[in-house]
């Protein structure tokens, strides 16, 4: 890929437009198709997109080999050239064209009201009700270079990318309808020559079952070529003789729907989308085997044909910027990501149980959100692997500002899961403790906080080490990210369950399990998933948690946020301060989340030495901060140029 432009980030705007069209009526299907067009650039889309021959109508049958329709096309091309002059924004049309070797179903691409080439349909359904092989050649028996367009030489094949003239990141690659069906589509091979955006114009007919493999096919060729794919399809003004076509148009990007059009409706249809082309460029420079794969094609054997598709200048409006990027907004997948989150931390600690040939565990139970997940995942692998409960081993260390509510939780959890329960006081031990090393208990500074959490720790391996078992960790995803945990105190573990969990996710996966249930058990996780989360390594007053760690480190819901983004996007801090005032826009104002954001980064580059010898633990989602895996930073890394900006 190219080096990155100056601007923070980039966002490219499609439009795919299915006008109402009359078969046969080229003056009427221009008009309709130009109505389209201006409508589409008036509302920002810079990339406009119409079916697979638009401007004739796929269903004209023979009169694609009559002279009439022919000159009307020409006609028309004029006409859609100069009406476009003015706009700066790549176009994209169907239309048949004659050649030297036959008619083409050729998509047309216009930029700046100048034809600037013709991408021919490669792969001629001629089977079932499809017969375009009677009326068309397709592009591989049209091995020229260029078709003469009213003396003019317009560059032709399926081997042209359409760059934009400023940022050669913003590269369209095109192909016709039936050629996204084929084993290797030519779309395939333009976006390994560089295309990060992909067009198809379609005349898809319907049949029962058919969108939803359509839909499936378009999200899946987004994800295997990294790419935004936009699908446009005719309407159902179509002739209707033998079949009917409903105008189903979708656009996705690396592996995820972003729009999708109302079908069968006989207005003209206009569906939007806003590309996020750095997200393409990030995941293709990331993703060394999408590199590997470009054998298959010689660079050299694409032509580039230099157009003009600007970037929006506003913040992206066409996409869904969700507060909570780990939880999918659906909530029947939500339901499934859940139970294979849950599923992916019961077989890494079964597995790792096994592997130990050990048959105890030991974990710490405060009665918060972190420990009760994963003392759940411990209960559900020794289900699955046939252990006695009696093996798992709870133990509840109450401190200087344990309250009696979180107290009461974890020894009610443990009861009613029918595990053994300890109950060991750390405040005797850590006294001693600063006694020794000559701390004043009065002072409640990082010694009286992480004294406590280094002695919790010391607890729980001297037990496992007397009980022959391991010590099941339970620090999360954030707080790994915030560094908010304690250097070899909850920071280490035998194996950490939910080190792959972003806080938010946390409490999802909980309320799955309270979900699926008996009421005593869900009695108990609704009362621990409305309490505040605290360390509790402050004393308390009134019995009441004085220690709210979002009032310390900032809410989670905007770190899970800027750790989504700059861990998945490799997202700069500018761009996510963008993306975070249109996500929370009813939640937090533009000075707050600057003020978080810039607290993470300087965490998450402060606390990397911490991360670079975390624990064991599976990795649950697209991002994940292991040093054996995913992350791989310097802990020494220089922060300055990442904060610049928000301070």
């Amino acid at each position: 890929m190219s080096e990155k432009h100056n601007t923070p980030y980039t966002f490219v705007r499609i439009a795919t437009v299915t006008p109402v069209v009359s078969v046969g009526n080229i003056d009427f299907n221009t008009t309709e198709c130009l109505k389209g067009i201006l409508e589409a650039y008036k509302n920002g889309a810079r990339i406009i997109l119409l079916p697979e021959l638009a401007i004739s109508g796929y269903t004209a049958g023979d009169l694609f080999h009559n002279d009439t329709l022919h000159y009307a096309v020409k006609e028309a091309l004029k006409k859609i050239g100069n009406e476009t002059k003015s706009l700066d924004a790549t176009i994209v049309i169907g239309a048949p064209i004659r050649t030297v070797r036959g008619i083409i179903n050729g998509a047309l691409v216009y930029s700046r009201g100048s034809l600037v080439g013709i991408v021919p349909k490669m792969h001629l359904p001629n089977y079932k009700e499809f017969y375009e092989k009677r009326w068309f050649v397709s592009g591989f028996e049209t091995p020229e270079k260029t078709v003469t367009i009213d003396g003019k030489e317009i560059p032709c094949g399926s081997d042209i990318i359409f760059k934009d003239s400023k940022n050669p990141d913003i590269a369209l690659g095109i192909e016709v309808c039936e050629d996204v069906w084929m084993p290797v589509s030519p779309s395939t091979l333009q976006a390994l020559a560089g295309a990060t955006i992909l067009a198809n114009l379609s005349a898809s007919n319907e049949v029962v079952g058919k969108a939803s493999y359509r839909k499936d096919l378009v999200v899946m060729q987004s994800a295997k070529s990294i790419s935004a794919y936009a699908y446009v399809s005719c309407g159902v003004h179509e002739s209707t003789t033998d079949v009917v076509f409903s105008g189903h148009s979708l656009i996705a990007e690396n592996g995820y729907m972003i729009s999708e059009s109302n079908r069968f409706t006989r207005e003209m249809e206009i569906t939007y989308a806003d590309i996020d082309i750095d997200h393409l460029v990030t995941d293709r420079n990331r993703t060394n085997s999408f590199a590997d794969n470009q054998h298959l094609i010689k660079e050299t054997s694409y032509r580039t044909v230099s157009v003009s598709i600007p970037s929006i200048d506003a913040k992206p409006t066409y996409r869904v910027i969700t507060p909570t990027p780990f939880l999918p907004s659906d909530l029947t997948k939500r339901k499934q990501v859940t139970d294979d989150i849950f599923n992916i931390q019961v077989a890494g600690l079964a597995k790792r149980i096994e592997s130990a040939k050990l048959s105890h565990v030991i974990i710490g139970l405060s009665g918060g959100l972190d420990s009760t997940l994963a003392f759940l995942v411990c209960y559900k692998a020794f289900e699955k692997l046939g252990y006695p409960m009696k093996n798992i081993h709870a133990i509840t260390m109450p401190g200087f500002g344990t309250t009696t509510g979180t107290k009461n939780n974890a020894i009610l959890l443990a009861e009613t899961a029918g595990v053994s329960l300890e109950e060991i006081s750390i405040v005797p031990g850590v006294l001693q403790h600063f006694k020794d090393i000559g701390h004043d208990e009065a002072n409640e500074n990082f010694v009286f906080e992480n004294s406590q959490a280094r002695y919790r720790t010391m607890v729980l391996f001297d037990k496992a080490n007397q009980l022959g078992g391991m010590v099941v960790g339970t620090g999360d995803l954030s707080e790994s990210a915030l560094g908010w945990c304690t250097f070899n105190g909850d920071h280490i573990s035998n194996y950490n369950v939910n080190g792959g969990i972003p806080k938010t996710l946390v409490k999802y996966v909980v309320q799955y399990v309270s979900d699926t249930s008996d009421e005593k058990l869900k009695n108990i996780l609704t009362d621990i998933l409305n309490t505040p989360i605290s360390p509790e390594l402050t004393r308390p007053k009134d019995n009441e948690v004085t220690q709210k760690t979002e009032d310390l480190v900032g809410p989670y819901i905007l770190h899970d946020f800027f750790i989504y983004h700059f861990v998945r996007w490799g997202s700069s801090p500018e761009k996510i301060l963008m993306l975070a005032t249109i996500a929370f826009k009813d939640m937090y104002n533009e000075v707050t989340i600057k003020k978080w954001l810039g607290q993470f980064i300087k965490r998450f580059f402060g606390n990397q030495w911490k991360r670079s010898v975390m624990s064991d633990g599976p990795k649950v989602g697209s991002v994940a901060l292991s040093p054996r895996g995913d992350w791989r930073m310097p802990s020494d890394g220089d922060v300055s140029e990442w904060i610049k900006n928000l301070e």
